[in-house]
């Protein structure tokens, strides 16, 4: 449980104030001297005198719901897809399947986020779709290679000579069987999530121009980093946190796991 308490903290942080954060936020946030270091202010201000707690406060909802949503929108399309294609026994099918996605992979992330700021700049479910697109071949693939090795198990021929229907085999076998190998993937996945995410906010894509958002302070108050570090260093602290965290939650859960095979043996 100890292992557990620091992995724990460093996602709790930065979720509470992304989620609850808005709450205790001025409504209309007064402006003061830019890149101006205490005088009433925390954490100083921002470019244009905004106080930077304030916008910390007001910024990470947008970060973490798209991070999220894209991380879950991504396995609930991805795994079914390499399910069918890893435990089809069509080749046809799993041509069909696969090749859009091969596609998909031979256009670069950025490439994709910047049409995404030409065609739909202020857009956040399109962001999010976005998102998905990058992250679904690879998702795809590396269920489908899960599917396929377990599918060749003399388990699965047993079941199939019983009668089993397909689906039960797929997910009543193949997809328990590969939980770690995606719980093992999906730390990962939710970290590019997040850069992705923050890489668009980085070019205006899915916020507005004058939104709150984490990344967007990063980028927007680089220029002031040495008159006031905190502009940049706060948000940027509390994205690391979130990432960083989330992958050591993970990497717990299956060393966890790891030992309680063990000494089920």
């Amino acid at each position: 449980m100890t292992r557990l308490l620091i992995p724990g903290a460093l996602v709790a942080v930065p979720v509470l104030v992304a989620l609850l954060g808005p709450l205790f936020a001025a409504d209309d946030p007064a402006k003061d001297v830019a890149f101006l270091l205490g005088d009433g202010h925390l954490f100083g201000t921002d470019f244009v005198g905004r106080d930077v707690l304030d916008e910390v406060l007001r910024g990470g909802r947008s970060l973490v719901l798209a991070a999220v949503s894209a991380t879950a929108c991504t396995y609930l399309l991805a795994v079914p897809l390499g399910l069918l294609a890893g435990t089809t026994r069509s080749r046809f099918l799993d041509e069909v399947l696969m090749r859009p996605l091969d596609l998909l992979l031979a256009i670069p992330s950025m490439l994709m986020l910047l049409l995404l700021a030409a065609l739909a700049p202020g857009d956040p479910r399109v962001l999010v779709a976005v998102v998905v697109l990058i992250n679904l071949p690879d998702v795809v693939r590396i269920t489908r290679a899960a599917a396929l090795s377990l599918s060749a198990r003399p388990a699965v021929e047993a079941m199939r000579l019983q009668g089993e229907h397909r689906a039960r085999i797929a997910v009543g076998y193949v997809a328990r069987a590969m939980r770690r190998t995606l719980a093992a993937d999906l730390g990962t996945r939710f970290t590019g999530a997040i850069y992705l995410v923050a890489s668009a906010s980085f070019l205006g894509v899915g916020i507005s121009p004058q939104a709150a958002d984490w990344a967007a302070m990063v980028d927007r108050n680089r220029t002031g980093l040495f008159l006031q570090p905190w502009a940049v260093v706060l948000p940027a602290l509390l994205i690391i946190a979130l990432s960083v965290g989330a992958n050591l939650l993970f990497d717990r859960w299956l060393r966890r796991s790891d030992t309680t095979f063990l000494e089920a043996r």
